[in-house]
């Protein structure tokens, strides 16, 4: 990656945009977003469906890209949704989701793979985790999918309550854009790039 290009972020979520730019702005390195759909292989690793997209977007836009997938592993329910989130909020809802977790352990994991792309790197990934619990019931205006229903550790609000700077603190995304942001801030800023 040269020091001037600009990675594409590929993602068909104007919510996932809403929050991944902020954080690039804080760390002044420029982004665009473009709005396409790539095809999500079924697999039980959210890595291997991030570098699929990722190669997938590149091979559409042709420029650095990353991609975004996430996940929610509910502890009662022996990790489920994980991979399938996007299907089960889209299929079952929030409310779906919390009659199946009635009478189960709440805890549960919010994981973060995000896929850079280039040729002379290859894949690249980067992870974030954010720990919590489900909620009795849907709170809050804000945010996105399953924000509504997710407590994370230290904090009685869920994601949907906060401040898009508050969420971006503490979510699995915010961290593996940060851990991105960081990677992409030496590359640019090392003497052996050109």
């Amino acid at each position: 990656m040269s020091k001037d290009s600009k990675p594409v972020f590929v993602t068909s979520n104007k919510h996932k945009a809403e929050e991944v730019l902020p954080i690039f702005d804080s760390y002044s390195i420029p982004v665009e977003v473009v709005y396409a759909k790539t095809v999500e292989i079924q697999s039980e690793s959210l890595e291997e469906i991030a570098v699929f997209s990722a190669v997938q977007a590149y091979q559409f836009v042709k420029k650095p890209v990353f991609v975004e997938d996430a996940g929610l592993f509910v502890t009662g329910l022996k990790g489920f949704p994980g991979p399938y989130s996007s299907y089960v909020y889209s299929t079952l809802g929030l409310e779906g989701v919390l009659r199946l977790v009635e009478g189960t352990d709440r805890a549960a994991v919010f994981l973060s793979n995000i896929c850079y792309y280039d040729q002379a790197t290859g894949p690249r990934l980067f992870k974030g985790v954010c720990r919590g619990r489900i909620a009795q019931q849907p709170r809050g205006g804000g945010g996105f999918g399953f924000d509504p229903i997710f407590i994370p550790e230290k904090e009685t609000r869920t994601f949907a309550e906060m401040s898009l700077e508050e969420k971006n603190r503490l979510s699995h995304r915010g961290l593996a854009v940060r851990r991105l942001c960081r990677w992409l801030y030496k590359v640019r800023h090392s003497p052996f790039v050109r």
